[in-house]
């Protein structure tokens, strides 16, 4: 998230766009919008401690406030993935299609798949096997089979 207030902060202290935007990691893009916003909002430092960087976004972003990033159903995708043929990517197709659909924010793909697998990890959603190696044999019957 960007920091608003550390942005209108140094601004005040009169540095450079460019150093502003060193200092805080952000895009001078970002730097120069912020500035462009917060005189349009008569926003200047010292801010009330009330404004936090949330207050300030939603002020200077009103619409995205009213949209919010759905979480997708975890045990769901978990119960999908054991079915053959199911990738995190066709998962991924659908829960867009759905977020689309109820005008809501979805997660892009990298971050989909790290939070289902931090989700995995957490819960311990695995299957262990304890045994000796080379006792017995296992066949992995899962997923498409050969055509002989």
């Amino acid at each position: 998230m960007v920091n608003y207030r550390e942005i209108l902060r140094l601004s005040s202290l009169s540095y450079s766009q460019r150093q502003i935007a060193a200092s805080t990691s952000s895009a001078r893009d970002t730097i120069s919008e912020v500035l462009k916003l917060a005189g349009k909002h008569n926003l200047e430092w010292p801010l009330p401690d009330e404004f936090s960087n949330q207050a300030i976004q939603d002020l200077f972003y009103p619409e995205r406030k009213e949209r919010l990033r759905r979480i997708p159903d975890y045990e769901y995708l978990h119960k999908e993935l054991a079915r053959s043929g199911v990738t995190l990517t066709l998962l991924w197709a659908e829960y867009t299609a759905m977020c689309s659909s109820e005008n809501a924010i979805p997660y892009q793909l990298t971050r989909f798949c790290e939070n289902y697998r931090s989700w995995a990890r957490s819960t311990k959603a695995t299957m262990r096997i304890n045994r000796k190696p080379g006792d017995l044999m296992e066949v992995d019957w899962a997923g498409k089979t050969l055509d002989i």
